[in-house]
């Protein structure tokens, strides 16, 4: 078995001590494995090569931490290491394909301290799960962001309009990173799409898990909006431009 070691070469000792075969980073994409060491390397890892990805010392539970890199390896030597498909962002803007990510999607006002109104819709069949902070305190809102959940397939249904610093769309890889620190839900492979407002204005605020598509807007022309791919800034967005987040393709992780 070749494997090929991406963002920190230290670890390739340890691997080598395993009996596995390492080869040259350059040939990654052809390699049986990637090793990607930080979340930087486990991105273009798992965005530009087939292979499945290793992640290393990620600090997250879907990471292998780096003390036991030798004993996964064994692992994975021996067949006990399986691999899981992960969904991949795709984006467009207004029709045009802007990029991809792993973890996340945002749209973030430009500017410190400053906050605009975004939408969120979706509109595939499907069950949202409501995450309200206060779970004695329902109202019809509550019950019509559920309702919206069984719309028909190809029409946009807006599930809510807020006023907040940003919005996040977290894959299940992302969900246990910023969106989870903002407030929303970790989720399973398959199991949606976490949706969270970031720094929200309202006091009382709702995070939703939704399957893809998704369509996010800005609705006021308050203050400059980025679109935020994998904490990269890919664009400006205007005001009423939609941003479509759908999953088009995945990305074979290894997990214990």
């Amino acid at each position: 078995m070749r494997l090929a070691v991406t963002g920190d070469e230290s670890v390739v000792g340890a691997i080598r001590a395993t009996g596995a075969t390492v080869v040259d980073p350059d040939e990654a994409t052809s390699s049986d494995i990637v090793v990607a060491v930080g979340e930087e390397a486990v991105v273009d890892a798992a965005l530009d090569s087939s292979a499945p990805v290793l992640p290393v010392d990620c600090g997250t539970p879907w990471s292998v931490p780096r003390r036991v890199l030798g004993d996964t390896v064994d692992s994975l030597l021996a067949g006990d290491i399986r691999a899981v498909d992960h969904p991949i962002l795709s984006v467009g803007v207004g029709g045009d394909h802007v990029g991809r990510a792993l973890f996340d999607v945002m749209l973030v006002t430009s500017e410190p301290a400053r906050i605009s109104e975004y939408a969120v819709a979706h509109r595939r069949r499907g069950e949202a799960v409501l995450n309200d902070h206060d779970e004695n305190d329902h109202d019809e809102n509550d019950r019509d962001v559920a309702a919206d959940a069984t719309a028909v397939s190809g029409e946009w249904r807006v599930a809510d309009e807020f006023r907040a610093d940003g919005v996040v769309v977290a894959s299940p890889l992302g969900s246990s990173g910023y969106a989870r620190a903002a407030g929303g839900s970790v989720v399973g492979v398959g199991a949606g799409l976490s949706v969270v407002p970031v720094s929200p204005y309202a006091t009382r605020t709702d995070s939703w898990v939704f399957d893809p598509p998704l369509r996010l807007s800005v609705e006021r022309d308050d203050a400059p909006v980025s679109l935020v791919v994998d904490d990269t800034v890919a664009r400006p967005v205007a005001p009423h431009e939609s941003v479509v987040v759908e999953v088009v393709e995945t990305a074979s992780l290894l997990v214990g």
